[in-house]
């Protein structure tokens, strides 16, 4: 149940910020979903393999680096997804994975549990 309600959070942040984002759009919001799994297959996988031979400069850049590859990953992603998912340039990608980042923050708050 869990995975069903983070998955639709997902979607749902993905759709809103392609929405706020210039030269970020998806096709709809069962494609949104769809990019969500996308960007975080390839994140993880090819991402993860990038994070690993780049832990050096990661590591003196304070993650910097790892934000710039996960940018990427969303260019990557965009071109998987072909015109369902499209994202113009660099610019664009990076403002993105912002928007992704403060709206999963916020929302993850809202409806993670309260431990007592």
């Amino acid at each position: 149940m869990h995975f069903i309600l983070s998955l639709l959070l997902t979607g749902l942040i993905i759709a809103g910020a392609s929405y706020i984002i210039p030269g970020v759009s998806v096709a709809g919001f069962g494609w949104a979903i769809i990019t969500g799994l996308v960007i975080g297959l390839v994140n993880g996988i090819v991402g993860g393999i990038l994070r690993l031979f780049t832990f050096p400069l990661n590591w003196l850049t304070f993650g910097l680096v790892s934000f710039i590859i996960t940018v990427l990953m969303i260019m990557l992603s965009s071109t998987i997804m072909g015109n369902k998912f499209q994202v113009d340039g660099f610019w664009s990608a990076f403002f993105f994975a912002i928007a992704v980042a403060v709206m999963e923050m916020i929302l993850g708050a809202m409806v993670a549990p309260k431990s007592q």
